[in-house]
């Protein structure tokens, strides 16, 4: 596990001290090793977490005669049997690291090696003879990497802060960034905060050459074919599926434990690490004094049960301190509160393990969010009125609704009698979003708003829901979740909380071959009535504790709602001030929502955490030129 980062240049070189900023921005993600390669105009720069063979395995590393170079972040789980290929074709390798792989394989494949990889990883390979560089990224963006490029050359890092520490990099904002941040508390791929820098997306390779650079997918889910074959036979694949994934992620020179929150995910997980292990699990879990949040009880159980080692820590208000450590690691806005208890729960496994495996993914790939209950309930309530009746009459009777605030809002009936008035995509964009369009209209400051203006951040999710090769509602919401939630949000949180404190984080259930057997499932399979991960449930009998399966799902947040009420009103307040003297929000709805918040009339702890990040970002940014045309 590493940190990346370099430099192809058209004309001239980066210099020693750009370097060194570029690398030192991301020691974090691998304080064990460093090392660079420079030749003309390209450089590569390694930071390393050293995982498998701690002797040997420096990079940048070579094939034989050094005119192909790569540096790689990640894990290529199936490493050995592509060696083995390898080695039966005349390859000869000097080490036992996964990252030698890389470059025997693209001598073979060229840029297509990217489809014989299972794992994890990003990677960027010159390659010398052709003068081309080609950058990577894992199909579902487990790990990240950034880039900016023009007519002068590419500069890209694991993160933002080290693209930006090249001076050729400029920072200036992008306005339909924020607006995509106050909708979904994250920015979209390809999208950064920065007009000029970009995500590579999930399943996609760049292509660079002094004549331009080709950005191609490689990879994407179908749900266009469904199995037929029993619900036994189908849980009995998805047991043995499990098994191998997780048995392929056991694979380290250094400790290894899991994340247990005592939830299906996590605990199906760990009983599998314990059946593949000679020594207990190692197990990490974290709570809340407030007992509505806390899980550690539970988790305390499934760790008896599983025999595992287990440690536990507690989260209290004054954990939200670790916001300002976070911004420079997110290098952008990003407003997902369990981004805190994950930089807690890294931090005490790195204590004591250098891996963790977690159980993120099982929610996208078996239905266990509710709202995809109420997706496909409103999707069938929809088609018994016909469209020209169904918008005006529901569209008409929601205004009629108080607002209801308290409830969930799913259960909100303004919020139904909505989402039955409008099609699919568009109720689903209204109901995972933070803030609506109507909101965000008000709360950001008239020059920003002026260069928005045409702009809506449905179009993350909407062209999403169109490329579904699906028609099933829960199929397509489970789709535009893993083209964007998952990798954007999810596993963004986890990577940037888990590299800040140096510990490598694996997901078995994203190996990508189980995704597409999930993604074949029949969708009563996945929700069937009210019960969520139906087939996962029915798999994981008889390795998890049975308790796991009556305990109710419970989200990993802090309990932000009572804290800004107490403890946090003061964070808010001068939040809120530092971001409308920035010229990003307007002051005065800001001030009534945390005034609503404190009295108890509405739940605003979702806008005063996205308003507490936002002015964290900015804390660092100082000042961010303004983009063309914004005062």
């Amino acid at each position: 596990m590493c940190g990346i980062c370099g430099a192809f240049l058209f004309r001239g070189a980066t210099d020693d001290a750009i370097v060194r900023a570029m690398m030192d921005a991301i020691v974090h993600r691998g304080p064990d090793e460093d090392g660079a390669w420079r030749d003309g105009g390209i450089f590569l720069g390694s930071r390393r977490l050293k995982i498998i063979d701690l002797s040997t395995g420096r990079m940048p590393l070579a094939n034989e005669d050094g005119t192909v170079q790569v540096t790689y972040n990640g894990e290529i789980y199936n490493f050995a049997e592509l060696r083995r290929d390898l080695e039966r074709r005349g390859h000869r390798f000097r080490t036992r690291t996964d990252t030698e792989v890389l470059v025997h394989l693209y001598e073979e494949r060229g840029p297509d090696l990217v489809q014989e990889l299972r794992g994890m990883f990003v990677f960027a390979l010159w390659d010398a003879r052709r003068r081309r560089l080609l950058l990577a990224r894992d199909r579902l963006g487990i790990k990240p990497l950034h880039y900016w490029e023009d007519e002068r050359g590419i500069v890209f890092g694991s993160e933002l802060e080290s693209v930006l520490a090249h001076p050729l990099v400029p920072r200036r904002l992008d306005p339909t960034a924020l607006s995509d941040f106050l909708s979904f508390l994250y920015v979209p791929a390809p999208k950064t905060i920065y007009q000029d820098v970009r995500k590579l997306p999930p399943a996609h390779t760049l292509l660079v050459t002094e004549e331009g650079a080709t950005l191609t997918r490689y990879w994407r889910p179908s749900f266009a074919r469904t199995r037929r074959e029993s619900e036994q036979a189908l849980a009995d694949e998805l047991r043995a599926r499990l098994r191998e994934a997780v048995r392929m992620r056991l694979v380290s020179d250094v400790p290894l434990g899991a994340f247990l929150s005592g939830g299906l995910d996590s605990s199906t997980v760990v009983a599998l690490m314990a059946e593949a292990m000679d020594r207990p699990v190692t197990t990490i879990s974290i709570g809340f004094a407030e007992a509505s949040h806390d899980e550690t009880a539970a988790a305390r159980a499934t760790a008896a049960a599983l025999r595992t080692e287990h440690h536990e820590h507690r989260v209290t208000p004054d954990a939200v301190e670790t916001v300002e450590r976070l911004a420079a690691h997110y290098g952008e806005p990003f407003a997902d509160a369990s981004a805190v208890p994950t930089f807690h729960v890294s931090r005490v496994a790195r204590e004591r393990v250098t891996v963790a495996l977690s159980g993120d993914g099982g929610d996208e790939n078996f239905a266990g969010y509710r709202r995809y209950f109420y997706q496909r309930l409103e999707c069938r309530l929809r088609g018994l009125l016909p469209a020209a009746l169904r918008r005006p009459l529901l569209g008409a009777l929601s205004g009629l609704c108080p607002k209801a605030d308290w409830l969930p809002r799913p259960l909100r009936a303004k919020t139904l009698l909505r989402n039955l008035s409008l099609e699919a995509e568009e109720a689903y964009y209204r109901s995972v979003t933070a803030l609506g369009d109507e909101e965000k209209a008000e709360l950001i400051a008239p020059p920003l708003r002026h260069a928005l203006l045409g702009y809506s951040s449905r179009a993350v999710l909407l062209h999403r829901f169109r490329e579904a090769d699906t028609e099933d509602p829960l199929a397509r919401a489970q789709y535009v979740d893993l083209m964007t939630y998952l990798p954007d949000d999810i596993l963004t949180k986890v990577d940037r909380a888990s590299m800040a404190v140096s510990l490598e984080v694996r997901v078995p259930l994203l190996d990508h071959p189980l995704v597409e057997f999930a993604a074949s499932l029949p969708s009563g399979l996945k929700l069937r009535g009210c019960e969520s991960k139906h087939l996962l449930r029915r798999a994981a009998r008889g390795l998890v504790p049975e308790e796991v399966f009556r305990r109710r799902k419970q989200g990993f947040e802090m309990p932000l709602r009572r804290w800004f009420r107490r403890e946090l009103t003061g964070v808010a307040r001068s939040a809120i001030a530092q971001v409308t003297e920035a010229g990003l929000l307007e002051r005065a709805p800001l001030e009534r929502a945390l005034e609503d918040h404190v009295r108890g009339l509405r739940d605003r702890s979702t806008l005063l955490w996205t308003v507490v990040t936002l002015a964290a970002w900015q804390r660092r940014e100082a000042r961010v030129p303004a983009p063309a045309g914004v005062a």
